[in-house]
C-alpha cells in the first residue's frame, strides 16, 4: 500500500508540472466518509502552532486535508499527515502557478468533496485574484457549507473574515495608515470572498502582530470600515506563533506558548458604549483621530497558551476568559493605548436572544425574514453601506428582483428598537 500510494502523489506531480497548478499527495486516494464538524484556525503566521492545528485536524473527523497555497510546495503534506498525532484520510497541497487553475474541474472537484481546508501564507492580493468570484470560490464554500473546517496563516488568515485588508497595492504600516487613512495603500475588501464563518461576517482581521507592530494599522481599518460604510466592524489580531480557533458556537480559544513566549490575541470592537462611535477625523490626507476619551475602542487582549483555556465569545463580543480588557484610541495619528474595563452593552445581549435569517439564500427572486421578535421595516444595503432599497411591509416576502447580482446586507428594525444586519446573496 505504501508502495502505491508514494507512485500516485509522484504521477500527480510530474503530470501537474506541465499544467497551470502543482499537486502533491500523501495518503488513501478513496474519497473519505465522514462527518466534520466545522470551525475556524485563525493563524498568526511564522511556525504553526502544533495545538492548534491538532485542533484543526481532530475537527476534520479522519476526513480529507485539502492545502491551498499559490507558492511553495508540499511542506505542509507530512506535518499534517504523520506528525501530529491526529489520523486523517489524506492531505493534498494544490499549488496555483496562475489564475486560470481556478477553472481545473480537478481542483474543485478535490475542494468541494474536502473535511478540511487549509489556506498557507504567502500574498492576500493573490489569493484574491486567482480564487475570487471563480469556480474555485465556489467550492471552497459549497465544503464550509457541508461542514468542513477551515483555516490560514499569515496571508491565508487575512482573508478568513467579512472584510479584509487586500495588500491590493502592497502592504502597509502603522505609522503610513494612521498618518492617512486613505493612503493608496490602505485597500480594504468587503466584496464576498471565503464565507468562513458567520461570527467573522463583520469582522477584519490581522496578523503578524507583534513583527512588526501592526495595531495602529488594523485600527486604521476599522476607522475606515465604519467612515465608508456606516458598519461598526470588529477585529481579531494574531501575534505570530499564536492560533484563534472558533467553534460553531462562536466561541475562540486561544492557543500559544504562553507563559515561555509573549503570545497574544487580540478581539477589538469599537465602543458600544459611545452613542456614536465614529472616527473624530478620518479623511484623506489628514491623520487619524479615533479617541473618544481614550476609549475608541475596546480591546480584550489574552494570552496563547498550549491548552487554548483562555477564550473569547464571539456570541456576544463581551465575554472573555482568562484575559484583559484594554482601551485603545489615536489621537492626530498617535495610537494609545490603556488598561480599560469590560464594556457594558446591554443591547448586544438582547440582541443575542434574538434570532434572524433569510430564506432562501442565496436567492433569486424573493426572501423571506425569518426572526423570532416582531419586525418593524427593513432596509438592504450594498456591501459598501449604500441603501439599496427599503421595506416597509418586512413581515412578508420581500421582492429582491431589481437585485443585480452579489452580496447584500438586510437591516432588520424591530418594534423593540434593536436592529440586527444578516447577510445574504442573490444570483442570477
Amino acid at each position: 500500500m505504501k508502495i502505491k500510494l508514494l507512485l500516485v502523489a509522484l504521477v500527480t506531480v510530474l503530470n501537474a508540472s506541465a499544467q497551470n497548478y502543482d499537486s502533491y499527495f500523501i495518503g488513501n486516494t478513496t474519497d473519505a466518509s465522514s462527518t466534520p464538524i466545522g470551525g475556524v484556525v485563525l493563524m498568526g503566521g511564522a511556525t504553526e502552532e502544533d495545538e492548534a492545528m491538532k485542533w484543526f485536524l481532530n475537527r476534520a473527523d479522519g476526513g480529507d486535508v485539502v492545502v491551498l497555497r499559490a507558492s511553495g510546495a508540499d511542506g505542509y503534506n507530512d506535518y499534517l499527515y504523520n506528525q501530529l498525532g491526529v489520523t486523517v484520510n489524506s492531505v493534498e497541497t494544490i499549488v496555483f502557478n496562475d489564475a486560470s487553475a481556478s477553472n481545473e474541474a480537478y481542483i474543485q472537484q478535490k475542494i468541494s468533496q474536502a473535511e478540511a481546508i487549509w489556506f498557507a501564507g504567502g500574498d492576500q492580493w493573490t489569493y484574491h485574484t486567482y480564487w475570487q468570484g471563480t469556480p474555485v470560490e465556489t467550492a471552497i464554500n459549497q465544503a464550509i457549507n457541508n461542514g468542513a473546517v477551515v483555516g490560514g496563516t499569515s496571508a491565508g488568515m487575512a482573508i478568513l473574515g467579512g472584510y479584509r485588508f487586500t495588500a491590493e497595492n502592497g502592504t502597509v504600516t502603522s505609522p503610513t495608515a494612521l498618518a492617512n487613512p486613505y493612503d493608496n495603500n490602505v485597500t480594504i475588501g468587503s466584496t464576498a470572498f471565503i464565507m468562513s464563518n458567520s461570527y467573522l461576517e463583520q469582522t477584519i482581521t490581522d496578523t503578524h502582530y507583534d513583527n512588526p507592530d501592526r495595531k495602529g494599522r488594523h485600527l486604521t481599518f476599522l476607522a475606515r470600515i465604519l467612515t465608508d460604510s456606516g458598519i461598526e466592524a470588529n477585529g481579531i489580531a494574531c501575534d505570530e506563533y499564536t492560533a484563534v480557533c472558533i467553534d460553531e458556537n462562536g466561541l475562540a480559544r486561544v492557543f500559544g506558548q504562553h507563559p515561555t513566549y509573549d503570545d497574544n490575541a487580540y478581539f477589538i470592537r469599537p465602543n458600544c458604549e459611545l452613542a456614536d462611535p465614529s472616527p473624530e477625523t478620518c479623511t484623506s490626507g489628514s491623520p487619524l483621530t479615533w479617541n473618544h476619551n481614550g476609549a475608541a475602542a475596546k480591546v480584550y487582549a489574552v494570552k496563547g497558551t498550549l491548552t487554548g483555556t483562555n477564550t473569547f465569545d464571539l456570541s456576544d463580543w463581551q465575554t472573555g476568559v482568562g484575559g484583559e480588557w484594554q482601551d485603545w484610541s489615536v489621537a492626530n495619528g498617535t495610537l494609545n493605548e490603556a488598561v480599560g474595563a469590560a464594556p457594558s452593552c446591554i443591547a448586544s445581549l438582547l440582541e443575542k436572544e434574538i434570532s434572524l435569517s433569510i430564506l432562501p439564500n442565496p436567492s433569486r427572486d424573493f426572501i423571506q425574514i425569518q426572526a423570532s421578535d416582531k419586525v418593524h421595516t427593513a432596509c438592504i444595503y450594498s456591501v459598501s453601506g449604500k441603501q439599496v432599497q427599503a421595506i416597509y411591509d418586512a413581515a412578508n416576502s420581500i421582492n429582491i428582483s431589481s437585485l443585480s447580482e452579489g452580496t447584500y446586507w438586510l437591516e432588520v428594525n424591530f418594534e423593540n428598537g434593536l436592529a440586527l444586519r444578516e447577510k445574504f446573496v442573490v444570483m442570477r
